[in-house]
């Protein structure tokens, strides 16, 4: 009798604790969680699966939050020795197009920038805001 409570018991515990992982992995935080209502434009990755993979993201978003910004920018995808690269527009632009080669986007698009995140190849991020603020 007292083996059929311990087996219980010990039933009892692992279900508890798949239900505590399974709770704490649906409920992470994410892009979704932002208030700013970010929308990807448009979206670039290279196709190499050997070497670096380089992501950049084109986003719109209508809240200038920068915090919230940097915050989008460090949930999109990242490998590592890959880098990934989020530029923030503010206005909502169609039949956007994203090249592997900097600016990465048409000169015409530049004004509409406000901010740029990048994670390098070593894991090191930088939040730039624009048009350029020397007070920063």
């Amino acid at each position: 009798m007292k083996s059929k409570n311990i087996i219980y018991l010990l039933t009892f515990i692992v279900g508890a604790l798949i239900l505590i992982i399974i709770y704490q992995s649906l409920s992470q935080p994410g892009v979704k969680d932002l208030e700013g209502n970010y929308k990807e434009l448009a979206v670039y990755r290279n196709e190499n699966n050997t070497g670096p993979v380089i992501r950049i993201f084109a986003v719109f978003t209508e809240s200038k939050n920068w915090e919230e910004m940097r915050t989008y920018g460090e949930y999109m995808p990242h490998t590592k020795y890959g880098n990934t690269k989020v530029y923030f527009f503010d206005q909502p632009i169609d039949d956007f197009d994203l090249s592997p080669n900097s600016p990465h986007f048409k000169e015409i698009y530049q004004e509409s920038c406000i901010g740029s995140y990048e994670k390098t190849a070593m894991g090191q991020t930088s939040f730039k805001k624009y048009p350029f603020d020397e007070s920063h």
